[in-house]
């Protein structure tokens, strides 16, 4: 039976059961006056006269329903009953005892007997918390008898670890049966009747309980110290989840038993350094701030970081009608929760970059101050089959919001661009690499715009990234895809991304700043399907484990994809304030030129060349091979045939004026 046994009575209204438990309570402390009575003088009642104390018993009864009632034990419900309602039941024997001390005292008729008073109070405290608890324990059991639970253990002994024990013991989905801990001192201890082990000895305590799960309860330990313990967990047939972490639990967010599977900064042990509180709002603190690509991925946690460094107005620019409503919710409901966050201006504006029109009244309108560029084509495979639209937006798009920027007098553009815009095999990473020097180019040409741009890797948790798609195809019972067994990817989580974003922005001088995210080292995405795979309980199916859970298949490397990424064109690389922020120092084209190769670039896009497309890309781009196009013939189709029905009404200006 999966379902636990229901009894009529416990479908009874709330008040009607407040009311059985007064009644109950009433008898319980009527029985206990009786019995403390009879236990220190088994002949009293018979000596005096038991109609008076009668009326006095029921007082001492009654006073005791009120108080009860009063320090809320009937709103408790039973079967979550824990050590405040037992505080509850104590105050409230001690008080009705008290008062029945001062009847004693102050009667002249009244010769109850004094020992009799110490009886009551613990008779009392047996009868009305203990029968309570026996009925909750009972209750538990008649329930959880039905629904057996799964035996789990519990990794860390501390604050967390118990409360975990508390949440867990009331549920009925988990059993823990052993805590495990690396504090020596810990180890040997049994807290609430659950024993502490040390880490080394998980392997016999998995086989001993049958434990399928192991429940990570160390949310304050740092991401170096969670890779350490998972890489020793790794090896064993058990899905590792975890408690959510510590922010996220003191905010009331989250509670602690709600576990969930381990995070994949987890995995990569990337320590996030403390954002500098200065640099992060010297460019944002009371200024207008315009984010394009706000529903992105990337630009909405810009918008969740910009948001509480107090703008004087918040932007939201994209061409996504869901995203950009979506990311206008959320940010008026943190606008909202932060108190003193009200006179902060949000405005969302559905429009694409490519609208030279739109982007200038936007600019001019809003007076911005700083404008962070997210709005790109960023899937590789897709812009290298949709090659005219890549160029279009990346670069023609880039080029409308710089040039506008300068024109209104945009005091920082802080372009968001990627590690495949280096020594780049694809179109993606070429048109990101031409709108950098779009911007390198305009700032030698003598803009007051102080341009940047930010170069960094794969962002967790971002549109398209392999750790979703991981997770669903395990869910799914494999096999997990990987392109290739050797490639390699850099990965940063996207609060950390956009966190140092606005932090490199503020670093910008008056010519176009390079800077480079400090990646930490590439992991083998091979290695991280793997890790995923064992931390959710399976195993690998390969060669040496031919009946394993999970295969993994090698599909080879997509077009335009690179077995391994770089951040860096040249060698010429300084530090900055920031540890994690390099700035570098690249050769980049002049104006004269730039606007040439704009020209041809823009003319060949009309035509729907893509061979010149990727020639004019290459010549621009050193490094860059104008390979063959790989574009989808359906797509490419409904391209050609949309630009013809327009060529001769252009909808996106694009270069000329």
């Amino acid at each position: 039976m999966s379902e636990p046994i229901k009894f009529r009575s416990f479908s009874l209204s709330r008040c009607i059961k407040q009311c059985f438990m007064m009644i109950f309570d009433g008898i319980l402390i009527l029985t206990a006056l009786w019995l403390s009575v009879i236990l220190v003088n088994p002949d009293f009642f018979q000596r005096n006269s038991s109609e008076n104390y009668l009326v006095y018993f029921l007082f001492i009864a009654a006073s005791a329903i009120v108080i009860f009632y009063r320090s809320g034990l009937y709103r408790t419900i039973l079967l979550y009953m824990g050590l405040q309602s037992g505080v509850v039941i104590l105050k409230g024997i001690t008080l009705i005892t008290m008062i029945t001390s001062f009847f004693v005292f102050v009667s002249q008729t009244l010769h109850f007997p004094v020992q009799a008073i110490l009886v009551f109070w613990m008779m009392s405290l047996l009868m009305v918390g203990g029968i309570r608890f026996m009925a909750k324990i009972t209750h538990q059991n008649m329930i959880y008898n039905f629904r057996p639970r799964e035996p789990v253990i519990i990794y860390g002994a501390g604050s967390s670890g118990m409360q975990l024990l508390a949440a867990l013991n009331n549920g009925g989905q988990y059993l823990p049966v052993a805590f495990v801990d690396d504090n020596i001192s810990l180890v040997g201890n049994t807290l609430h009747g659950i024993p502490v082990y040390s880490s080394l000895v998980i392997p016999e305590l998995i086989e001993n309980f049958s434990v399928r799960q192991i429940l990570l309860a160390m949310p304050s330990a740092t991401h170096a110290e969670r890779k350490h313990i998972l890489n020793a967990l790794e090896r064993y047939p058990v899905h590792v989840r975890t408690v959510p972490d510590l922010f996220e639990m003191v905010s009331g967010k989250v509670r602690v038993d709600e576990v969930r599977d381990i995070n994949i900064e987890d995995l990569l042990g990337r320590d996030i350094v403390p954002p500098d509180t200065q640099l992060m709002g010297a460019c944002i603190r009371g200024s207008n701030v315009l984010i394009t690509g706000a529903g992105g991925s990337i630009g909405s946690e810009l918008c969740r970081q910009i948001i509480k460094l107090k703008p004087s107005q918040l932007i939201l620019y994209d061409n996504s009608e869901y995203g950009l409503y979506m990311i206008e919710s959320e940010l008026k409901e943190m606008r909202e929760l932060s108190g003193d966050g009200s006179e902060i201006k949000i405005f969302a504006l559905l429009g694409s970059i490519r609208n030279k029109i739109h982007v200038e009244n936007a600019l001019r309108k809003f007076n911005v101050r700083t404008l962070y560029h997210a709005a790109a084509y960023k899937q590789v495979p897709m812009v290298e089959k949709n090659i005219i639209e890549g160029v279009q937006n990346n670069i023609f798009g880039t080029l409308i919001l710089a040039s506008a920027a300068a024109k209104y007098n945009v005091e920082n553009f802080v372009f968001i661009s990627t590690d495949k815009a280096v020594r780049t095999a694809n179109i993606m990473g070429a048109t990101k690499r031409f709108a950098e020097q779009i911007l390198q180019s305009l700032a030698a040409n003598g803009s007051r715009t102080k341009f940047s741009m930010v170069r960094f890797g794969n962002v967790l948790g971002s549109s398209g990234s392999v750790v979703p798609l991981f997770r669903k195809q395990i869910a799914q019972g494999g096999p997990v895809t990987v392109t290739h067994s050797e490639v390699t990817r850099y990965f940063m989580t996207v609060q950390e991304a956009a966190q140092l974003v606005i932090q490199a922005g503020s670093m910008a001088s008056s010519g176009a700043d390079v800077f480079v995210l400090n990646m930490d080292e590439p992991i083998r995405i091979v290695d991280l399907a793997r890790k995923m795979i064992n931390l959710m309980g399976y195993i690998v199916k390969d060669e040496r484990n031919p009946n394993g859970d999970i295969a993994i298949e090698y599909t080879g490397l997509r077009p335009g994809e690179k077995l391994h990424e770089e951040l860096l064109i040249g060698e010429q690389v300084t530090g900055t304030d920031h540890p994690k922020i390099m700035r570098a120092e690249e050769v980049c084209l002049s104006w004269m030129e730039i606007q040439d190769l704009l020209l041809r670039l823009e003319q060949a896009c009309d035509d729907l060349d893509q061979v010149r497309i990727r020639e004019v890309l290459s010549e621009a781009i050193g490094g860059f091979v104008a390979k063959e196009s790989v574009s989808d013939p359906m797509l490419e189709a409904q391209t050609i045939e949309f630009a013809a029905l327009h060529k001769d009404k252009k909808i996106y200006p694009l270069f000329r004026n």
